[in-house]
Parts: C-alpha cells; sequence; structure tokens
C-alpha cells in the first residue's frame, strides 16, 4: 500500500467522521447558543436550563438522521472491507 492510497483511507476516515457529527453538533450550537441569549436577556443563570433542552435537541436530530447516518456509515465500512485485500497485497 502506498502512501497516497493511506493518505486518502485517511482524508476518506476523517470526512466520514465529520460528515456524521456536523448535524448533531450544530443543533447542539444553534441550540445552546439560544439558550445562552435568552438568559443573558432574562438574568436566569440555571446550568440545567441549558444542558436539558441540548439533549432534547441532540436526541431529535438522531431520531430524524439516525437513518442516514447509520447508511453512510455502513457504505463506509463495507467499502474499507472491500479494500482489505489491495491493503495485504
Amino acid at each position: 500500500m502506498s502512501v497516497g492510497e493511506l493518505v486518502t483511507l485517511m482524508r476518506g476516515g476523517v470526512l466520514q467522521i465529520l460528515m456524521l457529527a456536523t448535524p448533531v453538533l450544530g443543533a447542539a450550537l444553534i441550540v445552546g447558543l439560544v439558550v445562552a441569549i435568552l438568559q443573558a436577556v432574562t438574568s436566569i443563570q440555571e446550568q440545567t436550563l441549558t444542558f436539558v433542552p441540548k439533549i432534547f435537541a441532540i436526541l431529535a436530530v438522531l431520531a430524524l438522521l439516525g437513518g442516514w447516518m447509520f447508511t453512510s456509515m455502513r457504505e463506509y465500512t463495507l467499502h474499507l472491507f472491500m479494500q482489505i485485500p489491495d491493503v495485504v497485497l
């Protein structure tokens, strides 16, 4: 296996991780920002007020996009398994 092929595999893995993590982290970021603005406006500094909405947003995103995430990860894993004979030789 050449260095170029190894770099391509690593790049594909990093892109797969970014593609799967971005919707979940984006939802948590947006909800956290909205709650932080509400806390700043109302002067309520309750710690659980930021935690609970983020958990619900993350669960909602996982419920909506979980099938797509699983399919994408399955296809990537199958692609990696198909390349095993090329790596061995």
